[in-house]
């Protein structure tokens, strides 16, 4: 995980789980949309998940 995926994932998370798929993408906008804390938290697990 970049360093620039890591600031893109706190200032704005379902941009930064963009290539993981669609199902990750409406979870991450959802958590955001429910608070800014929820989806920056899993916009982060989403990226260090050793298998995507």
């Amino acid at each position: 995980m970049s360093i620039w995926r890591v600031l893109l994932s706190i200032l704005f998370p379902p941009l930064a789980v963009l290539d993981k798929g669609c199902g990750s993408i409406v979870l991450v906008t959802i958590l955001t949309i429910c608070g800014w804390i929820p989806g920056v938290i899993a916009a982060l697990i989403i990226l260090n998940n050793p298998k995507n």
